[in-house]
């Protein structure tokens, strides 16, 4: 969100709302639209000892001592504006399955009301929790049905949905209706929302705004212990991740994340520099040969053949918004387009199929730094 954005104070109450207009469109990102697909998820005992020793390592082999009990009324400083709350909120309606997910994490499956914006299906241990939940869109909901709910709180993933020019609503809407609405802070920090087509980070992504928001959210809602326990779980298992490439001993490789395309024969929606899933290719060692600071920009498949990277890596989805949006069509585009076929990577098989939603900011976020680590380790053995 622009740091121009005046400042707001919304109390949390138990206001009757009334249905709004919905804010109008705008161009296409390919962060819009329905989906459903798994990562693929049991860790092995290996692991799992692995990340007992990564956990020691941080210093965080123990119970979380140091959270503590929310004191209310709480004041909340989140993307511009100042949130302020008399206690924790009773129900919350989430856009964007990064926050359902963080939610359920946190043991909050009870308050949520409705969720939105799904790219992947339920992790398989929420999936129970979730059958209860009412789900409002699998893409965008309506201002009218989100507010029609009566939420304590509203939970965005991104600012497209809910922002300056919300495709929902903006949040000046919903505070209006003593609504408070909550933007991850991944989302905003750092980043202009209105340069380029899924917005421009201004500085590299700092998984820090992660671990804020879940920290944030667990002290909103009182279970700051939950909080604590899962962002030490995230960093200990990104420790792993990291170190597993690190001891194969492999560098100077490279890499391109490829989410989606407008069209199979447009210019193909691929990871920024600075974004989320640039970040994640930097952690593990790997240089993105998209240098664009947007979050997700167009680049043409010249270009990134021309860069030749050593792996790829494809979103998988169930969003169907457009045909790339199928990781079967973009294999295929992958094996027979006259210019990406002879890419090394794709003669050799070195892509990685990794969920969508484990390559943005959100709890599966380990989940795709395990997947690629992966793959850095067998395209380095072949290489």
């Amino acid at each position: 969100m622009p740091d121009t954005l005046a400042r707001r104070m919304v109390v949390v109450t138990t206001a009757c709302p009334s249905a709004d207009t919905q804010k109008g469109s705008r161009t296409a990102l390919p962060f819009d639209g329905h989906n459903r697909h798994d990562i693929e998820g049991a860790r092995t005992m290996s692991t799992r000892h692995h990340i007992a020793a990564a956990l020691l390592a941080l210093g965080l082999g123990g119970l979380s001592l140091g959270a503590h009990a929310t004191h209310y009324p709480l004041k909340v400083d989140n993307c511009g504006y100042t949130l302020e709350f008399s206690k924790a909120p009773g129900s919350v309606i989430t856009v964007g399955q990064a926050g359902t997910e963080m939610l359920y994490a946190l043991g909050l499956g009870s308050k949520v009301a409705g969720t939105s914006v799904w790219f992947n299906p339920v992790l398989p241990k929420f999936k129970d929790i979730n059958a209860k939940v009412p789900r409002l869109a699998d893409n965008d909901p309506s201002f009218e049905a989100v507010v029609e709910k009566r939420p304590g709180l509203v939970v965005s993933q991104f600012e497209w949905q809910i922002g300056k020019e919300g495709v929902v609503a903006t949040r000046e809407q919903f505070h209006d209706l003593k609504i408070p609405t909550y933007l991850m802070p991944s989302d905003c920090e750092g980043k202009d929302n209105l340069m380029g087509a899924d917005g421009t980070r201004m500085k590299p992504y700092d998984i820090a705004a992660l671990y804020k928001s879940i920290s944030q959210l667990a002290e909103i809602f009182d279970v700051e212990a939950n909080g604590q326990a899962l962002v030490d779980d995230l960093k200990a298992r990104q420790s792993v991740a990291v170190q597993k490439v690190k001891d194969s001993g492999i560098k100077d490789l490279s890499a391109a994340v490829w989410f989606s395309s407008a069209d199979m024969d447009v210019d193909p929606y691929m990871a920024g520099q600075q974004g989320v899933a640039g970040y994640m290719l930097k952690e593990l060692g790997l240089r993105n040969v998209v240098t664009s600071a947007e979050e997700w920009p167009t680049v043409g498949w010249e270009t990134i053949a021309k860069a030749n990277p050593t792996i790829l890596v494809i979103a998988r989805m169930d969003r169907r918004r457009f045909p790339a949006d199928d990781y079967e069509k973009k294999l295929e585009f992958l094996k027979s387009d006259p210019v990406t076929k002879h890419m090394d990577a794709v003669k050799n098989g070195r892509i990685a199929i990794v969920d969508a939603d484990a390559l943005q900011a959100s709890i599966r976020i380990a989940d795709g730094m395990e997947a690629i680590a992966d793959a850095v380790v067998k395209a380095g053995a072949a290489h």
